[in-house]
């Protein structure tokens, strides 16, 4: 490998590898990002396109906690409670846990997965509507919390 620079083979070459008619200048195409609409069009258009412009409604002051919404799927919801209650409720007729899936943390249910067939009350601030149908076709109820 050479170890010593470029510099050191170029010294007595007059325009040191730059050129004698373009010449090596400053800036020649503006610094930075200069002429993304003008003269470098061509390759804003080509690679980044979409990169000028605005998309979208304005949201002033957008906070994000009214959208905050931790989810949980149905295949998940038996373990917020001990596999003890689950064994508990399983042969009593005419009654049927509740979990409360606000505590744990959860506010929506949604509908990935199957539930054993065994009635189950979720509470929860929201649901889709696949939760909904499973819970109630297991026999179970779905409670919505404020």
């Amino acid at each position: 490998l050479n170890k010593r620079k470029k510099t050191r083979k170029l010294r007595g070459h007059v325009s040191h590898g730059h050129g004698r008619i373009g010449k090596h200048r400053k800036h020649p195409g503006g610094r930075g990002n200069a002429g993304g609409q003008h003269h470098h069009r061509i390759n804003w258009d080509k690679y980044h396109p979409g990169y000028f412009g605005k998309v979208g409604m304005r949201h002033f002051h957008l906070t994000k906690q009214k959208y905050w919404s931790p989810i949980i799927n149905l295949d998940k919801v038996w373990s917020l409670v001990s596999d003890q209650t689950r064994e508990t409720y399983k042969d009593q007729k005419g009654m049927a846990p509740v979990i409360d899936c606000v505590r744990a943390g959860y506010y929506k249910v949604l509908g990935k997965g199957n539930l054993p067939k065994q009635p189950v009350i979720v509470k929860a601030k929201f649901f889709s509507s696949e939760a909904q149908r499973k819970i109630r076709a297991v026999g179970g109820a779905c409670v919505l919390v404020a």
